[in-house]
């Protein structure tokens, strides 16, 4: 049996891209005097390339949970790079940060379409288990792409979409086998079948499935069950993905996935030429590292911190 083709991603962080490999992450953030820092560091293989990444459903919980805090380092050391002189996002106050937003993010998404699904239980008198469901998952649709379009006015998250679009097209390129240059880079789409914009859609369809086979029990026990199986959605919405996007010459697959790539208009913008280069440049350094390339040549203003 062929070994699957490695799938290469990535993620927006503050003013740069970071680039995951299989054995190794790269991070390019610009400083605000224009240089490009690197960094690059070891992760966890095994959870790419062992046992477990050959087990349906178990081997995304640990690469989401991986790419979980893979994400947050990057996210500290972007908005250290970004802030420059006028101060450190880093420690307690980071971590701090970060749950508070993981807690309010289960609030809104999870919790809050259960109980207003609720209410409106008992303000129709509503019956059918399965329609209170779909309900609930209709709030929660709302709710997400509400949350991104609003917070897509901001100058900041502009950027951080941007960056988002630079991320996309080079792995688009590299997928494609073309050469990965500013010019080359920029003609490929913005969007991509495995973007975490896209899981948080197929997140939202495979709860309403999910949670009509819990019927309606109480409002306690509902609230909780919608916290309890996150794993298991998650897990599902991973294997649902992966199927999708190692099909794509199919005509089904290609209609499935098309409400993904839709909602990605909301998270990603067209990059400047300077954007494209901080990401190629992040996954140059990976693909040297796991050498599928040569080492690329320094930026002239780029610098490199160790991990």
């Amino acid at each position: 049996m062929a070994k699957e083709k490695f799938n290469y991603g990535g993620q927006a962080i503050i003013e740069g891209v970071m680039m995951r490999g299989s054995r190794h992450v790269a991070l390019a953030v610009r400083a605000p005097n224009g240089e490009i820092v690197i960094r690059e560091e070891p992760i966890n293989s095994s959870l790419y390339n062992g046992f477990w990444s050959r087990v349906p459903f178990v081997r995304g919980l640990g690469l989401l949970w991986d790419s979980l805090g893979l994400g947050m380092r990057a996210l500290t050391f972007s908005a250290d790079v970004a802030m420059g002189d006028e101060g450190e996002f880093s420690g307690p106050v980071a971590w701090g940060t970060i749950a508070v937003s993981m807690a309010i993010a289960i609030g809104l998404f999870f919790l809050t379409p259960a109980a207003a699904a609720d209410g409106f239980h008992a303000l129709t008198g509503l019956e059918s288990p399965f329609l209170g469901n779909v309900i609930e998952g209709i709030i929660r649709l709302l709710l997400v792409v509400g949350y991104i379009w609003a917070i897509g006015r901001m100058e900041d998250i502009k950027r951080l979409f941007a960056y988002h679009g630079a991320e996309h097209k080079t792995i688009n390129a590299y997928e494609d086998g073309a050469p990965l240059t500013p010019e080359s880079v920029a003609r490929y789409p913005l969007e991509h079948p495995r973007c975490g914009t896209g899981f948080l859609l197929v997140v939202v369809v495979i709860s309403v499935l999910i949670f009509a086979l819990l019927g309606r029990p109480p409002i306690l026990v509902r609230l909780v069950s919608r916290i309890v199986l996150i794993p298991v959605i998650a897990g599902i919405a991973y294997e649902y993905i992966k199927l999708l996007a190692r099909n794509m010459d199919k005509p089904l697959a290609r209609a499935l996935v098309a409400p993904q790539l839709w909602l990605q208009k909301l998270t990603t913008r067209e990059p400047s030429a300077d954007m494209l280069e901080v990401s190629i440049m992040a996954l140059e350094r990976v693909l040297a590292s796991e050498h599928l390339a040569a080492t690329p040549e320094p930026a002239p203003a780029a610098v490199e911190v160790s991990s």
